[in-house]
Protein backbone atom coordinates (compact mmCIF):
# COMPACT_ATOMS: atom_id res chain seq x y z
CA UNK A 1 0.00 0.00 0.00
CA UNK A 2 1.47 3.52 -1.13
CA UNK A 3 0.50 5.99 1.66
CA UNK A 4 1.46 9.81 1.16
CA UNK A 5 1.24 12.31 3.54
CA UNK A 6 1.07 16.13 3.37
CA UNK A 7 1.88 19.20 5.87
CA UNK A 8 -0.68 21.39 5.66
CA UNK A 9 1.71 23.71 7.86
CA UNK A 10 3.68 23.84 10.65
CA UNK A 11 4.15 24.62 14.68
CA UNK A 12 5.61 27.67 16.00
CA UNK A 13 7.20 27.68 19.62
CA UNK A 14 9.08 30.37 20.04
CA UNK A 15 9.36 32.36 23.29
CA UNK A 16 6.34 30.90 25.02
CA UNK A 17 4.18 31.77 22.04
CA UNK A 18 2.70 28.73 20.57
CA UNK A 19 0.92 28.81 17.51
CA UNK A 20 -0.28 26.75 14.42
CA UNK A 21 0.80 28.48 11.08
CA UNK A 22 -1.52 26.89 7.73
CA UNK A 23 0.24 27.00 4.55
CA UNK A 24 -1.76 29.56 2.15
CA UNK A 25 -3.79 26.86 -0.22
CA UNK A 26 -5.47 25.49 3.49
CA UNK A 27 -6.74 28.34 4.64
CA UNK A 28 -9.86 28.00 3.12
CA UNK A 29 -10.60 25.13 5.36
CA UNK A 30 -10.31 26.91 8.40
CA UNK A 31 -13.79 28.73 7.43
CA UNK A 32 -15.77 28.74 10.73
CA UNK A 33 -12.80 26.74 12.57
CA UNK A 34 -13.78 30.06 15.23
CA UNK A 35 -16.69 28.60 16.22
CA UNK A 36 -15.03 25.93 18.07
CA UNK A 37 -12.64 26.21 21.10
CA UNK A 38 -10.57 23.15 20.84
CA UNK A 39 -8.52 21.41 18.46
CA UNK A 40 -7.50 18.04 17.67
CA UNK A 41 -3.81 17.99 16.40
CA UNK A 42 -2.19 15.84 14.34
CA UNK A 43 1.72 16.36 13.69
CA UNK A 44 5.15 14.77 12.37
CA UNK A 45 7.73 14.59 15.13
CA UNK A 46 10.07 14.84 12.30
CA UNK A 47 13.31 14.64 14.77
CA UNK A 48 12.45 10.67 15.60
CA UNK A 49 11.63 10.15 12.03
CA UNK A 50 14.10 7.48 11.46
CA UNK A 51 14.64 3.51 10.85
CA UNK A 52 16.05 2.89 14.84
CA UNK A 53 13.20 4.79 16.07
CA UNK A 54 10.45 3.67 13.80
CA UNK A 55 11.67 0.11 14.75
CA UNK A 56 11.12 0.46 18.77
CA UNK A 57 7.95 -1.35 20.02
CA UNK A 58 8.93 -1.60 23.56
CA UNK A 59 10.37 0.69 25.98
CA UNK A 60 11.69 0.18 29.74
CA UNK A 61 9.75 1.85 31.87
CA UNK A 62 8.68 5.47 30.93
CA UNK A 63 6.59 6.71 33.88
CA UNK A 64 7.49 6.88 37.66
CA UNK A 65 4.97 4.62 38.20
CA UNK A 66 4.54 2.15 35.56
CA UNK A 67 5.20 -1.64 34.66
CA UNK A 68 8.95 -2.11 34.05
CA UNK A 69 8.21 -2.84 30.49
CA UNK A 70 5.65 -0.55 28.03
CA UNK A 71 4.82 -1.67 24.29
CA UNK A 72 5.03 1.44 22.37
CA UNK A 73 1.39 1.24 21.66
CA UNK A 74 0.89 1.70 25.87
CA UNK A 75 2.84 5.31 26.11
CA UNK A 76 2.38 8.42 24.26
CA UNK A 77 5.87 8.37 23.41
CA UNK A 78 6.99 9.86 20.04
CA UNK A 79 9.15 7.27 19.70
CA UNK A 80 6.94 4.77 17.13
CA UNK A 81 6.53 3.18 14.10
CA UNK A 82 4.95 6.35 12.52
CA UNK A 83 5.84 9.14 14.32
CA UNK A 84 2.50 10.77 14.20
CA UNK A 85 1.29 12.97 17.27
CA UNK A 86 -2.17 13.86 18.33
CA UNK A 87 -2.70 16.27 20.60
CA UNK A 88 -5.37 18.53 22.10
CA UNK A 89 -4.97 22.58 22.24
CA UNK A 90 -7.34 25.36 23.26
CA UNK A 91 -7.79 27.99 20.90
CA UNK A 92 -6.81 31.69 21.96
CA UNK A 93 -7.20 33.02 18.35
CA UNK A 94 -7.27 32.71 15.18
CA UNK A 95 -6.53 34.87 11.62
CA UNK A 96 -7.63 33.20 8.30
CA UNK A 97 -6.55 35.86 6.41
CA UNK A 98 -3.09 34.94 7.60
CA UNK A 99 -3.03 30.88 8.35
CA UNK A 100 -2.40 31.72 12.16
CA UNK A 101 -4.19 29.77 15.31
CA UNK A 102 -2.90 30.66 18.66
CA UNK A 103 -2.97 28.13 21.14
CA UNK A 104 -1.66 28.58 25.15
CA UNK A 105 0.70 25.48 24.46
CA UNK A 106 1.12 22.56 23.00
CA UNK A 107 3.59 19.61 22.87
CA UNK A 108 5.81 19.86 19.97
CA UNK A 109 9.02 20.58 18.81
CA UNK A 110 9.46 24.22 16.91
CA UNK A 111 8.83 23.21 12.91
CA UNK A 112 7.21 20.33 13.30
CA UNK A 113 5.25 19.53 10.22
CA UNK A 114 1.47 19.84 10.70
CA UNK A 115 -0.70 17.06 9.41
CA UNK A 116 -4.44 17.71 10.45
CA UNK A 117 -6.28 19.45 12.27
CA UNK A 118 -10.06 18.66 13.82
CA UNK A 119 -12.17 20.34 15.69
CA UNK A 120 -12.66 18.64 19.27
CA UNK A 121 -16.55 17.33 19.80
CA UNK A 122 -17.28 16.14 22.54
CA UNK A 123 -19.69 13.74 21.09
CA UNK A 124 -17.26 11.74 19.30
CA UNK A 125 -14.04 12.64 21.30
CA UNK A 126 -14.80 12.68 24.64
CA UNK A 127 -15.36 9.29 26.73
CA UNK A 128 -17.09 9.76 29.62
CA UNK A 129 -16.40 6.97 31.74
CA UNK A 130 -12.62 5.92 30.26
CA UNK A 131 -10.76 4.42 33.24
CA UNK A 132 -6.61 5.08 33.10
CA UNK A 133 -4.57 2.61 34.29
CA UNK A 134 -3.71 2.64 38.09
CA UNK A 135 -0.53 3.99 37.89
CA UNK A 136 -1.74 6.61 36.22
CA UNK A 137 -4.98 7.38 37.77
CA UNK A 138 -2.84 10.15 39.38
CA UNK A 139 -2.29 12.22 36.40
CA UNK A 140 -4.72 15.23 36.11
CA UNK A 141 -8.15 14.29 34.07
CA UNK A 142 -7.88 16.83 31.38
CA UNK A 143 -6.20 19.08 29.42
CA UNK A 144 -6.66 22.34 31.40
CA UNK A 145 -5.30 21.01 34.53
CA UNK A 146 -2.37 19.39 33.02
CA UNK A 147 -0.54 22.97 32.62
CA UNK A 148 0.19 23.09 36.31
CA UNK A 149 0.84 19.56 36.86
CA UNK A 150 4.88 18.58 37.53
CA UNK A 151 5.51 16.50 34.37
CA UNK A 152 8.64 16.01 35.20
CA UNK A 153 8.10 13.98 38.50
CA UNK A 154 6.11 11.84 35.93
CA UNK A 155 9.06 10.68 33.81
CA UNK A 156 11.91 8.31 35.00
CA UNK A 157 14.45 10.11 33.03
CA UNK A 158 13.24 13.97 33.37
CA UNK A 159 15.14 14.17 37.25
Amino acid sequence: MNMQLKSIGSIRCHQGEFSLLIDEPYRPAMLELNQFDTLQVLYWCHYLDSNEYRSITTVDKPYQHAPDKMGIFATRSPVRPNPIALTAVSILSIDQQKGIILVPYIDAEDGSPLLDIKPYTPSIDRVRDSQPPAWSAHWPTCVEESGSFDWAAEFVNAQ
